[in-house]
């Protein structure tokens, strides 16, 4: 692989857990943040960032997304090159769309190209992952379209879940954020088996019901009692744009990973009146939303 000084890394943004897939199950989706790595002569670090919330992007070593660069290098025993980093923000921070997810596999995708391609696909994932935490948002992230992860005898297997073209995911994203710290402080420690079973049993039925888009399979499926009951009283308005969705159509709606973020899932014919009925609801209880229907993103990092 030739040398480069420059690298440009698309990587689009997440919808983890799908209900009852807490923790190992993530979609990409059609909204992206993009990264520009430029290898310097110095072993200055320069960030830049544009686009919404820009000014809240660390420009220094703390930045995540310098950081799993950097992690990259000394993984294969180097000194991290100084580098100017461009940020063209598309996904909103803090919101469970995956952000932390794509800088995560930019600053490793990038660093991986710079450096000349030592390690293979499957090495970057392992680095992902481990600087993640679980592999949810940052496996879809780096390879495209929704994924199911889960540890083997010799590490991670990762399922590719046939998503049926029919079914659309309609995103509202609220002007308020949810750390996924504060999230998980409200989980519970330990769960009943009755509880256990329950998941079990509908996120099987939930890869069934993406796969072939069948209704009734997928309105049952959403539910989940592991991490939503708790977290969406952090949530306002939560029960109101439920609702709402419901009725104009939706097979269910669930918590976009961590949250605040709110993704419904319906066919082509009432993803419109769904979107339409999510973003009143929360304009009602006081709430500015954008919210948008998107797609499956198949090619994940570029």
């Amino acid at each position: 692989m030739s040398v480069v000084s420059s690298v440009t890394v698309k990587v689009p943004g997440t919808t983890a857990n799908l209900g009852p897939g807490f923790d190992c199950i993530g979609a990409a989706l059609t909204i992206y943040n993009q990264f520009q790595f430029t290898r310097l002569e110095t072993s200055e670090l320069i960030i830049q960032a544009t686009g919404a919330e820009a000014e809240r992007v660390p420009t220094d070593e703390s930045n995540l997304l310098y950081q799993a660069f950097a992690n990259l290098y000394q993984y294969i025993d180097q000194t991290p090159p100084g580098v100017k980093i461009e940020i063209e923000l598309g996904v909103p921070l803090a919101r469970g769309l995956g952000s932390s997810a794509t800088a995560i596999v930019g600053g490793l995708v990038a660093a991986n190209r710079l450096a000349g391609e030592p390690l293979s696909q499957a090495q970057v994932m392992e680095l992902a992952i481990a600087i993640e935490g679980h592999p949810d948002n940052v496996v879809p992230a780096l390879v495209g379209g929704c994924r199911l992860a889960a540890t083997g005898a010799r590490g991670w297997e990762i399922c590719d879940v046939p998503w049926h073209s029919d079914i659309v995911p309609v995103l509202a994203i609220p002007d308020f954020e949810l750390s996924t710290s504060e999230a998980r402080r409200v989980l519970p420690t330990e769960y009943s088996r009755a509880d256990a079973i329950f998941n079990t049993a509908h996120l099987g039925l939930l890869l069934r019901g993406l796969q072939t888009g069948k209704g009734e399979w997928l309105r049952a499926a959403l539910q989940d009692k592991l991490h939503q009951p708790y977290r969406q009283a952090l949530i306002p308005g939560y029960d109101a744009v439920n609702t709402a969705a419901v009725a104009a159509g939706a097979y269910g709606m669930v918590i976009s990973g961590a949250g605040p973020t709110l993704l419904a899932l319906a066919d082509v014919s009432h993803a419109a009146a769904v979107a339409a009925a999510m973003s009143t609801a929360w304009q009602e209880a006081g709430i500015k939303a954008v919210v948008r229907s998107l797609a499956l993103d198949t090619h994940g990092a570029t």
